[in-house]
């Protein structure tokens, strides 16, 4: 074990979990009506506490376990056989199974803000558990784990596909066979009821993103600073290539969506952190501002899905962007590490176009039972009132009636 490497995946760990709890929370919260704001802090609670005893039960050992190509087993269930000194690298086994345990709660989480305001909170907690189980996990092994795309030499350093793409491909999904908004069809949907809390969740997403990225180098070396390096520089660039293209496009640049920028650069940056230097980063994060903004569009006007909260085309879009881009950016010329055998685009676009369909399909069996089980949607009085009071019994302001 070293010492130093175990101190900075503690504090990794704390810092991914605080991306969700409150980060993500109060990110997704205030860009929803004010009836509806404990809701979403309330799926993104109940989500981040049924995923650690999920993980812990099954999701680790799936994911992590010594099975085959496809998937790990049931051998770890239970952290059975894992103690104090069981060593994962040169970190315990054990701060392993925790530092994955955030990620586990942070991809289903990121779900939610496809569906806010209007899904059934019975729905929302069977469907990520078992998206979580049988779609996540797997994917982590294939990756991660030891799986057949990991073998194959696919360049996913914190989550670009197996955390971005996974939940950017089910967000839309669920969001298309859920339906809109109430309004959502004549455009008559309210603007975001507290900016200011969109900001602070964003900003401690932003913080979050550094354990993120550069926890996933394990180790507390020079990777793990270039990682939290470039994650900042994408983060900054995209900040300021959304509000310039929102400028040119409606004369006004919106906090929110600077910091929307913000989060889609962060989303672009995450799976080539690990592969590309800080030109990369500032290339990457450019792009993704303006990428990530355009397919905002794309997927409420051309494709009418209300995908809420955009996760599709910030994250799902963003981290597929990404993904692509880190082989060609990991020039040692532009500050990259090179290529090793079996990298390359093509291994790439093999990575996304597989997990994309297992993912889609997933989504689409899991919607089908969980429906049939738990409303998938609530009553068009309850969406009315709000759920807020209409599923929990609260209300998150005295002047909301």
């Amino acid at each position: 074990m070293n010492g130093a490497d175990t101190a900075w995946i503690i504090v990794a760990t704390a810092l991914v979990l605080f991306m969700t709890l409150p980060g993500l929370a109060l990110f997704y919260g205030g860009l929803v009506r004010a009836r509806n704001v404990l809701s979403v802090l309330m799926q993104c609670i109940a989500i981040a506490c049924l995923m650690s005893i999920l993980w812990l039960a099954l999701g680790y050992s799936i994911a992590f376990g010594e099975g085959n190509a496809w998937w790990g087993g049931l051998g770890k269930a239970f952290l059975i056989g894992i103690g104090p000194d069981t060593l994962s690298g040169t970190i315990p086994e054990v701060l392993f199974f925790a530092f994955q345990m955030t990620f586990a709660i942070i991809t289903p989480a990121l779900i939610v803000g496809a569906y806010v305001e209007r899904i059934g909170f019975g729905f929302v907690l069977t469907f990520s558990g078992l998206w979580m189980l049988l779609v996540y996990a797997p994917v982590a092994h294939w990756v991660w784990g030891g799986g057949w795309l990991g073998e194959m030499g696919v360049m996913d350093f914190a989550g670009g596909i197996v955390v971005h793409e996974t939940a950017g491909i089910a967000a839309l999904i669920l969001a298309a066979m859920l339906g809109g908004r109430r309004g959502f069809a004549s455009g008559d949907v309210k603007p975001p009821h507290n900016p200011g809390m969109v900001m602070i969740g964003a900003c401690m997403l932003w913080v979050g993103w550094f354990g993120f990225n550069g926890g996933s180098q394990l180790a507390a070396d020079g990777g793990a600073a270039m990682a939290l390096t470039v994650t900042h520089i994408s983060a900054a660039a995209a900040s300021l290539s959304w509000a310039a293209w929102e400028k040119l496009r409606h004369g006004k640049a919106s906090m929110v969506g600077l910091v929307t920028g913000t989060i889609a650069g962060l989303a672009s940056i995450t799976p080539a952190s690990g592969f590309v230097g800080p030109i990369g980063a500032l290339i990457i994060g450019t792009v993704a501002g303006v990428l990530c903004q355009v397919a905002c569009g794309w997927v409420k006007d051309l494709l009418r899905i209300d995908d809420t909260l955009d996760v599709f085309a910030v994250h799902g879009l963003g981290g597929i962007f990404g993904t692509i881009m880190a082989p060609i950016l990991a020039a040692p010329a532009l500050g990259g590490g090179g290529l090793s055998e079996g990298q390359g685009v093509m291994t790439q676009l093999i990575g996304l176009v597989s997990v994309g369909v297992f993912t889609a399909v997933g989504t689409v069996i899991l919607v089908l039972i969980v429906k049939a089980i738990f409303p998938l949607r609530v009553s068009e009085e309850q969406e009315y009132e709000g759920l807020d009071y209409a599923a929990h019994g609260e209300r998150a302001y005295d002047w909301v009636s």
